[in-house]
């Protein structure tokens, strides 16, 4: 196994890619740990830009390209990463400790996890996306399923895709008008005064879930698939 660590801050902001999958957990230590059981190769790095090897990721539903993001591209997609952010690179899979405080963002080959991080979080995973723990969610696109269970929205507008299907619960979701295009065609829900806006795109189903009422959008009112949260303790919660 390699392993690689660096120290940081209270809440730096990292930048993790790898070339397959990628666990990102948040820890209580201010420093970086990556490590990989692959061979091709593992590096973390303050400021500069990536430089090891090719990581490419894509989606896509049909003739519709969802995303794709490639190493080439990091540089002028990430203008506003502060200079001394944290570059975690692997060219398999890594498994990735930051500070729970971190702002991270992932690009992930094939499939991607994140946990336990209160700051801003944004993914592109060419498989599957699991989130958890997670409190100020950005951006999130993947080419296989989406499931996320987050504490709030990074803005006041968003817009998530998936390959396949989409479970999407953000707890304190409370006023903000949801625009579904899915397998079964497109839908609005409005929450509250529907304040923020959220798009959720998926080439399967998208599943709702929210403890408040949704009230079917004119002009004909029609909603999808909406789900109570889970009780804590229930499996898969």
């Amino acid at each position: 196994m390699t392993q690689r660590s660096i120290q940081t801050g209270r809440a730096p902001a990292v930048i993790v890619s790898a070339g397959t999958d990628v666990r990102v957990e948040g820890w209580g230590e201010e420093r970086v740990f990556a490590s990989t059981e692959h061979r091709w190769g593992l590096k973390i790095e303050r400021g500069s830009a990536p430089a090891l090897g090719h990581i490419r990721a894509r989606a896509k539903v049909g003739d519709h390209v969802l995303f794709d993001v490639s190493t080439d591209l990091l540089e002028r997609q990430q203008q506003d990463v502060p200079d001394d952010a944290i570059r975690v690179q692997a060219g398999g899979d890594a498994v990735v400790r930051v500070p729970f405080d971190s702002s991270v963002t992932v690009y992930a080959g094939r499939n991607a996890e994140a946990e336990g991080l209160r700051g801003s979080v944004t993914v592109y995973a060419g498989r599957d996306c699991r989130l958890r723990g997670v409190r100020a969610l950005a951006h999130v696109s993947a080419g296989g399923t989406m499931d996320v269970d987050c504490e709030t929205l990074a803005g006041e507008s968003a817009r998530f895709s998936a390959g396949r299907d989409l479970r999407f619960y953000i707890r304190d979701l409370r006023d903000a008008r949801i625009m579904v295009d899915d397998l079964g065609g497109y839908w609005e829900g409005i929450i509250g005064n529907g304040r923020c806006q959220v798009r959720l795109q998926a080439g399967g189903d998208v599943v709702l879930v929210t403890d408040q009422l949704v009230v079917g959008a004119a002009p004909d009112e029609a909603l999808g698939q909406i789900e109570p949260p889970p009780h804590e303790g229930d499996a898969g919660a």
